[in-house]
Parts: structure tokens; sequence; C-alpha cells
């Protein structure tokens, strides 16, 4: 299965859930994130924009936040809800995590609800969080790791793949990613106990770091 056929998959999955009260999350970025008047703000995997709604109001008219998904279920129901708020400092955006259609070094704050996981290339996604955080922006993302390895068998199955846990990786795999993309002060503020999810246990961790002050790779 190709990156083409796994995001397809995945937004047709939560598309279907756009207009549900389905809870999709596995944690708690935006109880971190603390978001400051004026900042420029992305919502990795956005869904229906709640976060990205939140984010809108704290940074005010002087900054600007922008929720990024696959399902245009969910961008559509995320600008609805933006336009009964009369929010004109958001941007919904389609697309992959591993091609963000932002500038470099023009955000000041990244987060992202159990989406990361979802990604074929991970340190592609890195690489781009790293590359559209300005020198000294931050990131708290909330996301899944596996315990054991998932099976080769389950990491191309559709089905597998549309319930979300195919693709996670082990907790020391998944921060070795992070601290290779070149992010920096790594913290896990929070960490759940062991649970299962499909055919595998899995556990949920909040993650914050930063892009360091200085960096001037993309």
């Amino acid at each position: 299965m190709g990156d083409t056929d796994r995001t397809q998959a995945i937004g047709q999955r939560y598309g279907s859930l756009a207009e549900s009260t389905c809870c999709l999350s596995c944690g708690g970025a935006i109880k971190y994130a603390e978001a400051r008047p004026g900042e420029v703000c992305l919502d990795l995997g956005s869904g229906r924009g709640q976060d990205v709604l939140r984010l809108a109001e704290a940074v005010g008219t002087g900054g600007r936040a922008y929720g990024l998904d696959v399902s245009d279920g969910m961008l559509d129901k995320s600008r609805r809800n933006a336009a009964k708020l009369g929010l004109g400092n958001v941007e919904f955006l389609k697309s992959p995590l591993e091609r963000i259609p932002l500038p470099d070094a023009t955000v000041d704050l990244v987060v992202s609800n159990c989406t990361i996981n979802h990604a074929e290339d991970k340190a592609a996604v890195w690489s781009e969080i790293h590359r559209v955080l300005k020198q000294g922006g931050r990131f708290v993302v909330s996301d899944i790791y596996a315990i054991e390895d998932v099976p080769e068998v389950y990491r191309t199955d559709p089905e597998a793949i549309a319930e979300c846990w195919a693709g996670a990786v082990r907790r020391d795999a998944y921060l070795a990613t992070v601290a290779g993309a070149g992010l920096a002060g790594l913290q896990v503020i929070e960490e759940s106990a062991p649970y299962d999810k499909g055919r595998i246990q899995v556990a949920s961790m909040t993650l914050a770091g930063m892009k360091p002050s200085g960096c001037c790779c993309s």
C-alpha cells in the first residue's frame, strides 16, 4: 500500500466521523500549548477544528491559526465552525503531514493530537515541523506509540491503517525520530499506561520540544 492509499484510507475513515460526537483524540496537547497573542500556530491533523479555533482566539487578531488535515469532511466542518464564530485569523489547509504548505520559519507553535502515528514517513513529518518552525519555535504533540513492534503483516493492512494503529512505532524509535529532525529540549509532559488498540498494545504521551535558536538548517 502506497502513501496515497494510506492517506485515502485515513481520510475516508475520519471524514465519516466529521459530524459525529466520537472522541478522536489520544491526549491533551492543546492544554499545554500556551499560545500567545500575535503568534502563528499550526495544528497537524486538525479534525473538526476545535483546537484551531481555540488557538485563533488565544493569538488574537494579530496572530493566525492554521489547521491541516486530509479529510474533506473534517475540513468542511472546520470551516463552517470558524464561519459561525466570525474568526478571520483562521485558515484550514488540505495536505498530507509530510508536505506542510507553509513557508520556512513562519510558525511559532505546532500542536498535534494523535495524528503523526498515522504517517508512513514520520521522519519527513518531523523534518517539516522543524522547517516551518521559527528559531526558538516550539511544539506540543500528543500521540501513541507501540509497546512492541507492530507485526509487518498489519503495517500495510487497509483495515489496520483505517483503525489508526498500523503505523505506531516504539517509544525509543519515536523519540529518536524527533531528535533526528533537529528538535531539542524534548520533554514528556504526560504519559499513559499501556492499553489495547486494534491487535496491539499502545501508550499515549504528550511530548514538547523546540527548534533551537541559531539553527540555520531547514
